[in-house]
């Protein structure tokens, strides 16, 4: 498979490694937007939040799971964090395989557009 993220999963493409389960892999984003920076990704490739499904949507509240434990160990917790996914091109999707950015470390825009 050609996919960024898949190949960063695998180990063959290196990452900063955040956190890993059986599920997911968190790691900091090469170009973050925030202190905190970090993208927790399915280790399942699914392309986009249009892959998500009645049978793979426990996977989706697992990564929020993780996404607050992260916040937490991460010290964003209590000022405040942000969860994103993009989905589409037009939305700024640049990979395509689901991914989550976990931002947090100081004041972030209030405005989504």
């Amino acid at each position: 498979m050609d996919c960024l993220f898949c190949k960063i999963i695998s180990g063959d493409i290196p990452s900063a490694k955040v956190y890993e389960d059986e599920l997911v892999y968190a790691f900091k984003d090469i170009n973050p937007m925030a202190p905190v920076h970090v993208l927790i990704v399915p280790k399942q490739h699914l392309s986009s939040m249009n892959d998500i499904t009645e049978e793979n949507s426990a996977l989706i509240a697992h990564i929020f799971v993780v996404a607050s434990k992260l916040a937490k160990e991460l010290g964003i917790d209590e000022s405040g964090y942000r969860v994103v996914s993009n989905c589409g091109a037009d939305a700024g999707q640049t990979v395509f395989h689901l991914h989550f950015h976990l931002l947090g470390g100081h004041k972030l825009n209030v405005e989504m557009c």
